[in-house]
């Protein structure tokens, strides 16, 4: 297919960045560093969105590496996804959802990924049987819904595709059926010129919902190929979703956030989280915005929007749960509440914190604030 022929093309070495970026010697040697730890994947069509002229653009920024992302303050496991681990590749945080890591291969290696450990490096981690996945959520009647992920679900061949869609309809607990992924965005072709991949949708949309969770970052992801996409899902039956992540040089201006956001409601695509970036080794010192800068951030996002736009939730993804960021107090206090909880102990559950100015992460003692 014409889409499998344009991934070969796909930039993954410094030679090949070279032919496109212009590097000095001192340059290269880092880029190869870099990307010998954490290594890079960037399809043509998705570098054809940088701006060569601007030095600061936002699609560069997301898809070509940094010599930051060396840092090595923080963790690879900001959410406690090990803790989580039933089975190989099989997460089980939250009672009602199963997490599958079907594959560590993305169509672009974003650069703030939350699962550096993961992408692109390592498959150990990875669901290996479909049968197993599908037992262990047949066995546990309490979840109502899987979300297949990786990686990018979507970089799947067709037949592994097919392959969870038929076993997972036949589970009777299961209300609906949910891939992740930002194929949509990095490589739309992969969807509107694969015929196969939109019949396997269409036809098992008819038997139980699906969602595609997408992430959109910035206004000029939004483009005709990517709506294309979209809109061939939507057509489909498949619910397209969409999680963005609070990004320094990339969506920390509400002018730009708000756009994003109203952009994805004119193609009725749901923003329904915006996540604060993790404080993920590589991630943790370039990407990350105080808590207190991006409430600020997302309430003049959302200040843009019509009724739809502002149903938007500002989340972090926490080890105790999917706390969201509600806001300030008079007091100059943060606002938190469970969205999703790991702990009943916890559900819904409000309470206040002291947040330091530069503060962008709760720490795990939340019993004591």
């Amino acid at each position: 297919m014409a889409w499998q022929e344009e991934l070969k093309n796909s930039i993954t070495t410094v030679e090949q960045l070279c032919e496109k970026v212009k590097l000095t010697t001192e340059e290269r040697e880092k880029y190869g560093k870099i990307i010998s730890q954490y290594p890079m994947f960037i399809t043509p069509y998705y570098f054809s969105l940088i701006d060569p002229d601007d030095p600061n653009d936002p699609i560069a920024r997301m898809c070509i590496p940094s010599e930051s992302e060396l840092l090595q303050e923080g963790s690879f496991d900001t959410s406690g996804e090990a803790s989580n681990t039933m089975q190989k590749g099989v997460q089980h945080k939250y009672r009602q959802t199963a997490l599958i890591l079907s594959t560590n291969v993305c169509a672009m290696y974003c650069r703030h990924c939350f699962r550096k450990r993961l992408v692109g490096l390592s498959n150990a981690e990875l669901n290996e049987q479909v049968d197993e996945a599908t037992a262990y959520v047949r066995n546990h009647p309490e979840i109502t819904n899987v979300l297949i992920s990786g990686g990018d679900s979507l970089m799947n061949p067709n037949e592994i595709i097919a392959r969870y869609l038929e076993e997972f309809c036949k589970v009777s607990n299961l209300d609906f059926i949910r891939f992740g992924s930002r194929v949509p965005v990095t490589f739309p072709q992969r969807i509107y010129e694969d015929d196969g991949l939109l019949s396997l949708f269409s036809k098992y949309a008819r038997i139980k919902p699906i969602y595609l969770v997408t992430q959109f970052n910035h206004p000029r992801e939004l483009t005709p190929e990517a709506i294309k996409a979209v809109q061939m899902l939507q057509a489909r039956g498949i619910q397209v979703r969409n999680q963005t992540v609070l990004l320094r040089g990339i969506n920390d201006d509400p002018a730009v956030l708000g756009e994003l956001l109203r952009g994805l409601t004119r193609i009725e695509v749901v923003p329904y989280y915006i996540f604060q970036c993790r404080p993920v080794k590589g991630v943790k010192g370039h990407f990350q915005i105080p808590l207190q800068e991006g409430v600020r951030i997302v309430d003049a996002a959302k200040a843009l929007q019509n009724g739809l736009g502002k149903g938007v939730r500002f989340v972090m993804s926490h080890p105790l749960g999917k706390i969201e960021i509600i806001g300030e107090a008079d007091d100059g206090r943060m606002i938190f509440k469970f969205h999703q909880n790991k702990y009943p102990e916890d559900a819904s559950r409000i309470f206040f914190a002291d947040i330091d100015t530069g503060s962008t992460w709760l720490d795990e003692k939340l019993n004591a604030i």
